[in-house]
């Protein structure tokens, strides 16, 4: 079981969500400033987006968790009330998440506690929560007024879970963001990615643009992992799965709406 700490005992210095927030307009220099985050160039643009509708296809080890626990806190601490919901293919990933958000909470001089009704919580002074949830489908009902929600390693979350968490945003009309690593050209993430809407905005973070991540070791990983693997992983392409014995692009070529009459003879 995994539950907030109390901690944090300069709980009232400068960082109380409860001192005025006019400092948090600008997301990103607020996250290196008060989160003390050094965030490279894409990292900044997922910040500063205001588009309800973001997708972010990143490779392993990029940072995506990083930088949306960070984005997460700043909706929390410069909107009062307001809820968040992360939600991830289990519990143990969503609390990780959650410990993440728990880091930059205290930075900011704000004592850590949960909202007393969910196992895998944070609450800030103003009111505001973030709201941990495991990727089971018939676990993450009941909440509403989502102004956030962050679906975490979304290729790998189930199409009716996530079918069953969209509604959260339908009174709020919140922010909806998917990140994660693809898995094969299937699920809402794949289709989303592919075939989203305008209303979509797309980030692609591969580990070639990451200088994070050594030239050496991206070799070392393609050589051990097999080119289609390494695409997946590092590359944030969306591979045809193992077993097909066609690819995706041709099964959808192959069909068509026209109906061809059946001839007996």
């Amino acid at each position: 079981m995994w539950e907030m700490k109390e901690g944090g005992e300069r709980h009232g210095q400068r960082g109380d969500a409860r001192e005025p927030e006019s400092d948090a307009g600008n997301a990103v220099e607020w996250v290196k400033t008060r989160l003390d985050l050094a965030v490279d160039p894409l990292q900044a643009q997922v910040l500063r987006t205001s588009n309800k509708r973001g997708i972010l296809n990143c490779c392993r080890q990029w940072g995506k968790s990083t930088v949306t626990a960070a984005k997460a806190v700043h909706q929390a601490y410069s909107s009062a009330g307001s809820l968040t919901v992360v939600v991830s293919p289990s519990g143990r990933q969503s609390g990780e998440f959650l410990r993440k958000a728990e880091v930059f909470v205290r930075k900011l001089g704000i004592r850590v506690k949960g909202d007393g009704d969910n196992e895998i919580s944070l609450e800030l002074p103003n009111g505001s929560r973030i709201v941990g949830l495991p990727g089971t489908e018939a676990t993450v009902r009941g909440f509403s007024a989502v102004s956030l929600l962050l679906v975490d390693e979304a290729a790998r979350c189930s199409d009716e879970l996530y079918l069953a968490i969209r509604p959260m945003l339908a009174v709020s009309d919140g922010t909806l963001w998917l990140m994660s690593t693809p898995m094969g050209k299937r699920g809402f993430f794949y289709e989303t990615w592919a075939n989203g809407g305008p209303e979509w905005e797309r980030f692609r973070a591969p580990a070639t643009e990451c200088v994070r991540i050594r030239k050496e070791l991206l070799e070392e990983e393609r050589a051990t992992m097999g080119e289609r693997v390494f695409r997946q992983e590092y590359l944030c392409e969306f591979e045809d799965t193992v077993s097909g014995v066609f690819g995706r692009e041709l099964v959808e070529s192959a069909i068509t709406d026209e109906i061809t009459p059946l001839v007996i003879e």
